[in-house]
């Protein structure tokens, strides 16, 4: 007979209500359905809900099993997050929120990453008292958060750096430019409340420069941004990015941002904003570049 695992047969709520009034038979790690049939699956279910207080419709467990499947295991019990994780320790890197490990996934793995996301979503929903089961506004918010986290906001950590074509400096340019302002979106890492902003760039090449396109700045710095930050680590993240594959006279950065962990929850100030700046080579030795950049610069 097949072998179901327990987190696979029942939701959350149920799991919890069969472990209070069934501890050893819940604390297994798999069912055999030989031991209980389907109908007498149900039944059971049915107990342990009235038992406490869980009144469940006949389909509810189906419904809620179907939906959202618990997360893929190996024949070892690890999810995908873990598989993930393992991999990046044993390299000995980090994987701290703004990070990238977009080199640590494999195939069809973001997709597993984003099905577990979704479970534990739920779980968060259910702590927190909803009835996804009954409320149309949220029956599928898990799915959605899952969603928007791995595709769209953190998609930064996720998706290896964006190709970007260098061009050499045939002409050897040597004069200023500055490329923004490029509208930033981010999340902070503290509360995981929208950092909405704009950056401008400063660069002055030599020689032996490397040019990329006017778009492919604000790939780069879309790709940096899209990921939990503290505008701090992030408006350096974006420098040495930049650096690394323009090698300039010169680079200069400023981000400018409204946070909303401060606007929304907290002190809940709508108007103050935060301002940094990153100056390599010529802009920090040479005042009177530092000056014209920044005078190129638009009020804010």
């Amino acid at each position: 007979m097949p072998r179901l695992p327990w987190d696979q047969l029942f939701p959350p709520r149920i799991r919890a209500a069969i472990f209070s009034v069934y501890p050893r038979r819940a604390s297994s790690v798999a069912v055999h359905l030989r031991d209980i049939e389907r109908a007498e699956l149900r039944r059971f279910a049915r107990r342990v809900g009235r038992a406490c207080g869980l009144l469940l419709m006949e389909n509810s467990m189906d419904a809620k099993v179907g939906s959202l499947p618990a997360p893929r295991r190996e024949k070892n019990g690890q999810t995908v997050s873990e598989r993930v994780r393992n991999r990046i320790l044993r390299q000995g890197r980090r994987f701290h929120a703004n990070d990238n490990i977009g080199e640590f996934l494999q195939e069809g793995e973001l997709a597993q990453l984003q099905q577990e996301v979704a479970e534990k979503m739920h779980g968060v929903l259910e702590s927190l008292v909803i009835d996804t089961a009954n409320d149309h506004n949220t029956r599928e918010t898990a799915g959605r958060l899952a969603k928007m986290y791995i595709q769209e906001i953190f998609a930064g950590r996720y998706n290896v750096m964006p190709d970007v074509t260098e061009f050499p400096n045939v002409e050897q340019l040597n004069e200023l430019m500055v490329v923004g302002p490029l509208r930033i979106r981010s999340a902070c890492s503290h509360h995981l409340c929208p950092i909405m902003g704009q950056v401008w760039i400063g660069v002055l090449p030599h020689k032996d420069s490397s040019l990329i396109g006017l778009s492919k700045y604000g790939r780069l710095v879309q790709w940096i941004m899209s990921r939990p930050q503290i505008q701090e680590e992030a408006v350096v993240q974006v420098a040495n990015l930049l650096e690394s594959r323009l090698k300039p006279e010169g680079l200069a950065v400023v981000l400018e941002a409204d946070h909303y962990c401060m606007r929304w929850r907290g002190l809940k100030d709508d108007e103050a904003r935060m301002v940094n700046s990153v100056m390599r080579g010529s802009f920090l030795k040479d005042a009177s570049l530092r000056s014209e950049f920044l005078s190129l610069l638009p009020r804010r």
